[in-house]
């Protein structure tokens, strides 16, 4: 009796949790492009925003060093253990796998006991600084969706910075300072993400809240990605609406999450004290057991799928538009300019899809896609178009009276087109109405 009362009160409760499941946390999928629905034509093609899942974007990166031969192993040397800075007997030997500590160990899947990780040569070369760059590189637009994690075997560095590019490594900006100091390091207060609001979420800030020395529970640093989008979905991202809403309409925003490629500028190893004790150098190196970048393609809003073929990302386009952000439109389909597509209105946002030219126009006029039949012409069997009675033209566009000789007042098939011909224009779409402006003189 208890069992079932208990059964009975669960499935009560799993179907009011499903009913009070809000619908935000479902919005910004996105994940189809069309769909077929029926109208009283049949069915016709109904488009939608949309954009590839996100993921676990380290698959598809590509890693560069500099100085390229930073690396440990070559020649081996020792170094000191991770949680004992004073026993030095470590050895890292690039020509012997279990001792070897190579870049992609950043990026591995640990099923190695200990972790894998990527080891720098140690501080031998003191004073002359230890640093750094790491370069991760996708050769495709992406967009972060999560937070970028980098867990360090080392202690975290005393000064580092997170940068990025939107040009696939010609230019860079920091995204954000890391040090023990700030003011000291980079001449800026400190400051955390918490620190920031609506009004000033694209801040470069300086950090001190991730680079304590050797501590163990201390590895990990972070970029936060969803404290920011918490400016304007709220703390648990249940307000999508309002953080695709700003996406939507603030360029700089979005910018704002949307890399080609990310550096880590590593500048000076943990210390953990004021000075560095020189007579034990191997003690001080960088280590990196893993790097977790989430995102997705960016597709502008016309695909949702992002093949890898040939070590490259490419998103497949919909919407009749091309390019490996789907950044125009094809051929043939340059019927208005390309547009984006827009998460608005919410669910579905904007297709913006590209229309077919005039130009290419041919046997084909017209489809129950597109519809581009006018003034009340139907489609008929994509082949041509059906007008009513007063038009005719390929795509209905003309008043049959002009045909005729004209269209007075007493012909009964619409206003006088004696003179300027701008009703005609006003008949048609905006962006058919400029392509024939540009096709040709027109009087007006």
């Amino acid at each position: 009796m208890y069992l079932s009362r208990f059964l009975s009160i669960h499935a009560l409760w799993v179907t009011v949790s499903s009913v009070m499941q809000p619908y935000p946390l479902v919005w910004g999928h996105y994940d189809v492009c069309k769909t077929q629905i029926y109208t009283e034509e049949g069915k016709v093609w109904d488009y939608m925003a949309c954009q590839p899942e996100s993921t676990d974007m380290t698959k598809y990166l590509k890693v560069k060093l500099d100085p390229p031969d930073v690396t440990c192993g070559d020649p081996p040397e020792t170094f000191c253990a991770m949680g004992n800075p004073y026993m030095c007997n470590n050895e890292c030997d690039a020509s012997t796998p279990e001792l070897a500590h190579p870049p992609e160990l950043m990026f591995d899947f640990e099923g190695r006991h200990p972790s894998t990780f990527w080891q720098s040569a140690t501080w031998k070369d003191y004073p002359k600084p230890l640093q750094v760059n790491i370069t991760l590189s996708w050769s495709k637009t992406i967009e972060l969706t999560d937070n970028i994690v980098i867990t360090f075997e080392s202690g975290r560095p005393d000064q580092m910075i997170l940068e990025k590019s939107l040009d696939y490594g010609r230019t860079w900006q920091p995204y954000q300072y890391y040090a023990t100091d700030c003011l000291d390091a980079f001449h800026m207060d400190p400051k955390s993400v918490k620190d920031l609001s609506q009004h000033t979420v694209l801040e470069i800030i300086c950090t001190e809240e991730y680079s304590t020395g050797y501590m163990t529970n201390s590895k990990i640093i972070h970029f936060e990605i969803k404290d920011r989008f918490a400016f304007f979905a709220g703390p648990w991202l249940r307000n999508m609406a309002s953080l695709y809403g700003q996406l939507d309409t603030t360029k700089k925003l979005r910018d704002f999450f949307t890399v080609t490629d990310l550096r880590l500028r590593l500048l000076r190893p943990a210390v953990g004290e004021i000075f560095v004790d020189e007579l034990h150098l191997a003690r001080y190196f960088y280590a990196i057991s893993d790097i977790k970048v989430h995102g997705r393609c960016k597709c502008n809003l016309h695909a949702t799928v992002c093949v890898y073929d040939n070590s490259k990302l490419t998103c497949e386009c919909e919407h009749n538009t091309t390019g490996p952000d789907c950044g125009k439109c094809k051929k043939n389909y340059q019927g208005r300019p390309w547009s984006p597509g827009s998460y608005l209105p919410i669910p579905k946002g904007t297709a913006n899809t590209c229309i077919p030219s005039i130009s290419s126009i041919g046997t084909n006029v017209c489809d129950n896609e597109l519809l581009h039949c006018q003034n009340g012409g139907t489609c008929h069997n994509n082949v041509r178009c059906l007008c009513p009675a007063a038009y005719t033209g390929i795509l209905c566009e003309k008043l049959r009276c002009e045909e005729a000789g004209g269209c007075g007042s007493d012909s009964g098939q619409g206003p006088s087109l004696r003179g300027p011909r701008a009703p005609l224009l006003l008949l048609l779409p905006v962006s058919l109405a400029a392509l024939i402006a540009t096709a040709g003189p027109l009087v007006i």
